[in-house]
């Protein structure tokens, strides 16, 4: 197992939903925060990974080429874990009290 850190999951949930729209106030609407909220939370991953994730432009925002790539692995990730969300609450509901 890697003893590299993880970046801040609320960064990375964040980025994802940033990612998946091209667009903060999209991702803040979604997230049901600020769009500045997001903007921080991406600044915070961007600065943790060393590169910038986006370009960011006075009629909203695009992927760089790096966060193009860690956006599809990161959104993989998402859905596994919505999956397996999912399957566990079912699986507890299964089971009963």
């Amino acid at each position: 197992m890697s003893d590299e850190p993880l970046p801040p999951l609320n960064s990375l949930q964040a980025f994802e939903a940033a990612g998946r729209h091209e667009s903060f106030l999209y991702a803040a609407a979604e997230l049901q925060v600020s769009p500045g909220a997001v903007s921080r939370h991406v600044r915070l991953l961007e600065r943790f990974l060393g590169t910038e994730l986006f370009v960011r432009r006075s009629n909203g925002v695009t992927l760089t080429p790096v966060g193009n790539r860690y956006a599809r692995k990161v959104s993989r990730i998402v859905r596994d874990m919505r999956r397996a969300t999912a399957e566990a609450r079912r699986a507890d509901t299964a089971v009963g009290p």
